[in-house]
């Protein structure tokens, strides 16, 4: 729907802004038209732009001057954004993209991306005043830059880089910033631009109008090619799912294929609260997960990149006594986290962390997650006797380990516990294992596993289960509640009818959702330092009420899973981008922004229900890509 534009800054809300990536790096764009947020050359580089945290660390806003109604949408089939904004004297059409630069092959799509930022302008009625404010703060707004005119546009030195700006009309600087104005008429378009370069380097470029219309024409048509090329799921929401491929590949990193969980730091749980993460790193929890929804909504090209980036990273240095949980996007194993205390945070939510302590967390879950991967991936494991001897490694790891208690799969900052979805990982590292031992050379080993897998077994039938909650709690001995039990079928570990697990599912469903059926994680409490080690609340978890969905639906309960999707789903903004989560009083949206995870969750929830409409004879459940 239409709506009256907002004020830019830290108080923006989270869903009114759209995604740029160029597989790279990502940008975030508001209603407004300003770039609150873009990191070079990479994911995780430093903010050029980060008015999103702070109103002071920098932005770029191209818009028309007074009163606007603003509509937008990606462009078919890409992640380029166009944005129109009507005025009282015509109507202005903003199209953004990160260019993706030359290359035919959707495969590589990225692949020489030139880390340029390009906004074009066009007015298509009327004429209406322009406004133009590029305020450029390098290192998360630390660097003021000195800017200088040059033919064309401007060239800003400041801290390790280097940019140029492309501006087609006069700009007035000062302070470390250029503004100015232009009327713009019917059919007259304007093109801008924004590069990157090292410091040291060959200079950026000042770019040309007709180069410009060039890289973006191009950016269009590499991005369509992406989507023609693997997007073939036909099942329900069709339109969704192949949205969300589309938005996992931007969050794809080109160069070695990993996927970063979020594109943004320190986006709260809580508004002025302390859960604020930096989430652009690649975790291991989101591999197994990750694999089945590129399967349905991308290709098995993009999962076999994945899979070979995070073996290949957790491989490096693991030892058997910790296997790393996250890495950097180019197999980094140092995420040391730190706080940024010059910055305001979004709606004053401090502190701004950037990297994430959690890299050195026990989490006994990724050795499950890793080789539950592999066994998607079992007719490629005969050829690499390094890949098989650390599969066999991790599975005598984890028959070894699970008995410690660890952080779990929400990476508490609290006391190590015995959480009942580490066990259940544990069980499937030893039942893909088993599977896989032949295939590992490591038939030797099997028996050892198969052993320890019924220990496992047992030991979750017994002391997961509490009789009193009438449920499987978040750990052993625990009466609290946790969204990670609805795993139990989808792993393999229980049947869906399961009258325990039904019971469970019930369970979370009447006790662990808000009261816009929406699921939290788990239960916490304003003022009271819970099981995470941490004050205060959140809101409540897409990708947990993806997974009810998912539960619901193998246990044949499809109409009940559909409209459980269907809450889930609604709260994507009006670009169809999910956050990690949504405050239970208003449904808006909090946390990293957009999140891998609510949109991975998305694809399999509505993957499982169109495999159980067709099971049971109620629909066609369309097909994953080839």
């Amino acid at each position: 729907m239409p709506a009256r534009s907002r004020t830019r800054g830290a108080g923006t809300p989270i869903g009114d802004y759209g995604l740029l990536s160029d597989r790279h790096s990502a940008a975030l764009v508001g209603r407004t038209g300003a770039v609150d947020w873009l990191c070079f050359p990479r994911f995780d580089s430093p903010a050029v732009f980060a008015a999103l945290l702070d109103e002071r660390a920098g932005s770029w806003t191209i818009r028309p001057a007074g009163d606007t109604r603003v509509t937008r949408r990606y462009v078919e089939d890409s992640m380029v954004l166009r944005t129109e904004f009507t005025t009282p004297t015509g109507t202005v059409v903003l199209t953004d993209a990160l260019a993706t630069g030359p290359g035919e092959d959707p495969h590589r799509l990225g692949e020489r991306a030139p880390h340029l930022l390009i906004r074009s302008v066009h007015c298509s009625r009327g004429s209406a005043e322009l406004t133009v404010d590029f305020r450029p703060r390098p290192e998360y707004g630390l660097v003021v830059p000195l800017l200088s005119e040059c033919e064309g546009g401007f060239r800003a030195r400041g801290g390790p880089a280097d940019f140029a700006l492309t501006s087609p009309v006069p700009l007035t600087r000062a302070a470390g910033a250029a503004h100015g104005t232009v009327r713009v008429r019917a059919g007259r378009t304007l093109r801008f631009a924004l590069q990157w370069a090292p410091s040291g380097g060959p200079d950026p470029r000042v770019w040309s109008q007709d180069d410009l219309a060039r890289q973006l024409e191009g950016t269009v048509a590499a991005w369509q090619r992406w989507s023609r090329m693997h997007q073939t799921y036909s099942g329900p929401w069709k339109e969704q799912v192949h949205h969300s491929g589309r938005i996992l590949q931007a969050l794809s990193y080109q160069p070695t294929g990993a996927i970063v969980a979020a594109a943004t730091t320190s986006l709260p749980e809580e508004p002025g609260g302390v859960r604020n993460w930096d989430y652009r790193y690649a975790w291991v929890r989101d591999a197994a997960f990750t694999m089945d929804a590129l399967w349905v909504a991308a290709c098995p090209d993009e999962a076999d990149e994945f899979f070979a980036f995070m073996a290949g990273a957790a491989a490096t240095g693991w030892t058997r006594s910790h296997l790393q949980i996250m890495y950097g996007i180019g197999g980094e194993h140092d995420l040391s986290e730190r706080e940024l205390p010059h910055l305001a945070g979004w709606r004053r939510s401090r502190p701004v962390r950037v990297g994430n302590a959690a890299w050195n967390q026990p989490q006994l879950d990724v050795y499950g997650e890793l080789l539950d991967t592999a066994a998607r991936f079992e007719d490629q494991l005969g050829s690499g006797p390094a890949l098989r001897s650390f599969l066999t490694g991790l599975a005598d790891t984890a028959a070894e380990a699970w008995r410690q208690p660890d952080h779990g799969i929400w990476e508490i900052r609290g006391e190590a516990r015995h959480f009942l979805y580490s066990k259940l990982m544990c069980w499937v590292a030893l039942d893909r294992a088993v599977r896989l031992a032949p295939l590992l050379h490591a038939t030797g080993h099997a028996a050892a596993w198969r052993r320890t897998r019924e220990e496992i077994r047992a030991a979750i039938l017994d002391r997961g289960w509490n009789p009193a909650v009438g449920a499987y709690t978040q750990s052993f001995g625990s009466d609290a509640l946790d969204a990670s039990a609805l795993m139990l079928p989808l792993t393999g570990f229980l049947p869906a009818d399961d009258p325990r697990f039904l019971a469970t599912l019930d369970a979370v469903a009447a006790r662990l959702t808000d009261g816009r059926g929406l699921v939290r994680r788990y239960a916490t409490a304003a003022g009271v330092t819970g099981v995470d080690g941490l004050a205060g609340q959140e809101g409540s978890f897409l990708l947990c009420t993806f997974w009810l969905a998912q539960a619901q639906a193998v246990a044949g309960r499809t109409a009940e899973a559909r409209a459980t999707f269907e809450r889930a789903a609604a709260h994507a903004n009006d670009l169809g981008l999910l956050a990690e989560q949504a405050a239970p009083d208003t449904g808006q949206p909090l946390g990293n922004f957009p999140q891998a995870f609510s949109h991975i969750g998305l694809v399999n929830a509505a993957w499982a229900i169109a495999q159980a409409e067709e099971r049971h004879g109620e629909g066609s459940g369309g097909g994953p890509a080839g």
